[in-house]
């Protein structure tokens, strides 16, 4: 009762998994984001796709069996997305068995009209994605028609991506063909893939910024999470030997090699124009 009244219990659904509660929403969440719609010389060329791979899940089970109402974060996605399409390249969403792409509908910036914008543009292919068992099968795309790899973030990027051998032959696809990939927040889980089968881990060695575990630790004080995460993605690089370059959840962003990461939320402005320009500049 006590957590209600100060507005830190977190919501219930139908489904019986926790949205945030009304002071963390408050907190961490935006009605507008801070996309400042720059302008790019657009990319003409043949490598104008890039693969946008999402979760199709919903709930994250917490250490005390509460389920947490995740999916890939709106901000996380959208907004470095506008800056691609700003940029000249088009998008191919993808799911791991082709299940629609879920949302953290509860962060959704309600009065961007970009972001809606693009999400209604694009809501076919959310609602009916492409089936990544399918394009990772025994022939793979054809990389001269691709630019990058996107991962979004959001808690569900944590669940199921992290070991899915097909994200796997994605990555492994991107690096050895010299594709871009570009992810942020939790979305770095999906990195974790790479490691499958006992093969090292293809990004050891590289500066990449993600989300903090020790913010994760503390949002459950505010009714953010409804529990303890099950394991630490930000430990969990470190200990394969990523270098991590925050220590907060900000607007870091981070260019090592191929790789173009950003720390949170905060950061999807800067890593969708950080990635714009690299990509140009690259390719043109």
């Amino acid at each position: 009762m006590l957590k209600k009244l100060l507005g830190i219990a977190p919501g219930l659904e139908s489904d019986n998994s926790y949205s945030p509660s009304k002071l963390a929403l408050k907190l961490a969440t935006v009605d507008k984001t801070d996309f400042d719609d720059t302008r790019y010389t657009q990319y003409r060329g043949k490598r104008s796709k890039i693969l946008v791979i999402c979760t199709e899940q919903k709930n994250m089970m917490m250490q005390n069996g509460k389920l947490f109402s995740t999916g890939n974060h709106p901000v996380e996605t959208l907004v470095p997305m506008l800056h691609l399409k700003n940029a000249g390249y088009d998008f191919e969403i993808a799911t791991p068995t082709g299940k629609p792409v879920v949302f953290e509908t509860w962060a959704f910036p309600g009065k961007d009209e970009q972001i809606k914008s693009l999400h209604d543009k694009y809501a076919s292919s959310f609602s009916q994605p492409k089936n990544l068992q399918v394009l990772a099968g025994e022939i793979l795309p054809d990389p001269e028609c691709y630019a990058a790899v996107f991962i979004p973030g959001g808690h569900g990027a944590m669940l199921g991506i992290p070991v899915d051998e097909n994200v796997q032959k994605i990555l492994n696809w991107a690096h050895e063909n010299e594709l871009f990939t570009v992810t942020l927040c939790h979305g770095p889980a999906a990195l974790l893939a790479t490691t499958l089968g006992g093969q090292d881990f293809l990004y050891a060695g590289y500066n990449m910024a993600v989300f903090p575990h020790s913010v994760d630790k503390m949002t459950p004080k505010i009714g953010y999470l409804p529990g303890q995460v099950s394991w630490a993605l930000s430990e969990k690089l470190t200990g394969l030997g990523a270098r991590i370059a925050n220590s907060k959840a900000d607007d870091t962003v981070c260019l090592d090699r191929k790789l173009i990461t950003g720390a949170s939320p905060d950061a999807a402005n800067q890593l969708g124009k950080l990635a714009a320009r690299t990509l140009l500049k690259e390719l043109q």
